[in-house]
């Protein structure tokens, strides 16, 4: 079965940019919309308090961990969009890699903000993710 998703590139687009511009899901694919992957541990606390690296990287591992929740990966994730509370954008870049290493070479369209504020105290890093996998039969 061919993949759900296809990542384009744009040529007449700068291709400094770190992802694909666009991506499409095959008909007759799964949609999965996952709720923003959040630094907590199995207990529900924050992990790193002060670290975005650290938070992205348990955010990404909890992400990795939900999507497989519904027969999904990474691979499988047609967007992002990637919450750094910071008004740094050494910050923003470096939760950016953390992000992105985990992607390996599937590289989603995504966006990336810096915010005030997260939801739980000591939260500096939350991604969120729509992925495609094919239908169930």
């Amino acid at each position: 079965m061919p993949d759900a998703v296809s990542l384009l590139r744009v040529p007449e687009l700068s291709d400094t940019a770190q992802y694909a511009y666009l991506a499409t899901v095959a008909p007759g694919s799964r949609l999965v919309f996952t709720a923003g992957a959040c630094p907590l541990d199995s207990t529900g606390g924050v992990v790193a308090p002060g670290d975005p690296v650290g938070q992205a990287r348990q955010v990404m591992a909890n992400l990795v961990t939900a999507l497989a929740a519904a027969d999904a990966r990474l691979t499988d994730v047609v967007k992002t969009t990637v919450y750094v509370a910071s008004s740094r954008q050494a910050d923003l870049v470096s939760v950016w890699r953390v992000v992105r290493d985990a992607f390996g070479d599937h590289d989603p369209p995504s966006t990336l903000l810096g915010v005030t504020v997260l939801g739980y105290p000591d939260q500096l890093v939350e991604v969120e993710a729509v992925a495609a996998v094919p239908a169930r039969q």
